[in-house]
């Protein structure tokens, strides 16, 4: 049981085997590192518009991704799908499963991929203006996001095959081309804007050649360094593994997708604040992004751990890793909440110097970040259900804390009068989520883990 000794190397970690949050932090380390790299990746954007343009070019910017997402996150999804049956079948040991997943994956993004950035192209703009996207900021917007659609083969692409490396055990890979990502966006961001001063176009045009340049090197890496036979282009696919891609993919595609849908209708009443609280709120999140790197590297980790573990078929370690590594995830992000929130404004000064956008920002930091644990703890939980194959729950979790607690609690502030204090919805739904998920604990599924762990150490 285990990683196979063909796919295995130096790179690869065994989730199956030694201390559980040993492993897990060593997985979790790069993709922790890769993380940082995301938040600078989208920072640098953030802090070359706050400082070569105005304020309404930062609104822009931060009004124009939600489109994208929507269109994207079906297939992002799909792209964790595809990571949780590579550690599946790593765990078994199934070498003819893994390449089935390699030839469906890269049928399946250009099949995706190409119409998607027609859609995206045609329904873009109509999408911005039903997002109440403030008038002054619609031109930037519109420009920003046309042009980042352009991206979308080279950014499905990398998903997806971050998405083969890490089910593999491999996550410091993943950050090594990230890197080359990174610098390259940053380079291009200071040329195309800062020196040549092409503004919003130049920002968009660094984003997507650089998710191009990423694509690229992740398919040079996996066909030199694993045995995995990963095509260039489409040569047909299997059925049978289309099938499960789809069924573990789709619903956290579907997921994903009515999550950034709740997040268009949030982002129209924070549009309603105008443009000052937008930028504001766009400047707090990615100082904010700093305390939730934490959260989406222990969330991938614990996936991969229990798709691997659950191939291999050891429970023991199931009932260990499903409770312990969400607590250490939360306890590591109230830490950094905390900080956070305590230390917010000298890194803020780094995006704006307007003092009523710092206002706006400082808020947004102290009333989310002091409850970003709970976040961490639920959302672990979530991703060690999703490892395990069992989607239903989670998706139903995430959809009622997003539309029964965080959409219908902002709004109502905004109704009250309180629209400047609109982002409080986003730490009550934290709470709810954290509380609904511990249910999972009590659930038939895990009820099986147990049964089955206490079968195992009887057998001993």
């Amino acid at each position: 049981m285990g990683l196979m000794p063909a796919y295995r190397n130096s790179a690869q970690i065994d989730m199956t085997h030694g201390s559980v949050l040993g492993r897990a932090a060593l997985f979790a380390l790069p993709i922790c590192a890769g993380n940082i790299l995301q938040l600078l990746y989208s920072t640098v954007d953030t802090l070359v518009i706050g400082n070569f343009c105005d304020t309404t070019a930062l609104a822009s910017v931060a009004t124009s991704s939600q489109p994208l997402e929507i269109l994207l996150c079906v297939f992002v999804g799909i792209g964790s799908g595809i990571s949780i049956l590579v550690s599946q079948a790593v765990g078994r040991g199934d070498r003819d499963q893994l390449q089935k997943l390699v030839r469906t994956s890269v049928w399946l993004l250009f099949a995706a991929s190409l119409p998607l950035t027609v859609i995206g192209l045609l329904l873009g703009p109509w999408m911005l203006r039903l997002m109440q996207v403030p008038a002054d900021a619609m031109p930037g917007a519109v420009l920003y996001l046309r042009i980042t659609m352009l991206g979308i083969l080279g950014n499905m692409g990398y998903n997806f095959n971050a998405g083969l490396l890490r089910g593999l055990g491999n996550s410091s890979s993943s950050l090594q081309l990230l890197f080359i990502s990174c610098a390259a966006n940053i380079v291009l961001d200071l040329v195309l804007t800062g020196a040549l001063g092409l503004g919003i176009g130049g920002v968009a045009a660094a984003t997507a050649i650089a998710l191009f340049l990423s694509w690229i090197c992740s398919i040079f890496y996996i066909r030199r360094c694993t045995e995995l036979a990963l095509p260039v282009l489409p040569r047909g696919f299997d059925a049978g593994t289309l099938r499960q891609i789809v069924r573990i993919g789709l619903p956290l595609g579907l997921n994903s997708a009515l999550y950034s849908i709740g997040h268009v209708f949030l982002q129209a009443l924070y549009n309603l604040q105008g443009s000052v609280f937008v930028a504001g709120c766009s400047v707090a999140g990615k100082v904010g992004g700093l305390a939730n790197i934490t959260v989406t590297s222990l969330s991938q980790a614990t996936s991969v751990f229990a798709g691997q573990n659950l191939g291999a078929q050891d429970y023991r370690r199931l009932r260990k890793g499903g409770w312990m590594i969400p607590a250490a995830s939360g306890l590591l992000s109230l830490a950094g909440g905390l900080l956070m929130a305590a230390c917010c404004r000298p890194l803020l000064l780094l995006f704006t110097q307007d003092e009523a956008v710092l206002t706006f920002a400082v808020r947004y930091i102290r009333i989310v970040l002091p409850f970003q644990w709970c976040y961490a703890a639920f959302n672990a939980i979530m991703s060690f259900a999703n490892g395990m194959g069992e989607i239903r729950y989670a998706t139903i979790v995430n959809i009622i804390l997003l539309w029964g607690v965080r959409i219908p609690s902002s709004y109502l502030l905004a109704w009250l009068g309180y629209g400047g204090y609109a982002m409080a919805g986003v730490p009550l739904s934290f709470v709810a989520g954290l509380l609904a998920m511990l249910f999972y604990y009590k659930s038939h599924a895990w009820a099986d883990i147990r049964a089955h762990a206490e079968a195992q150490e009887s057998a001993k």
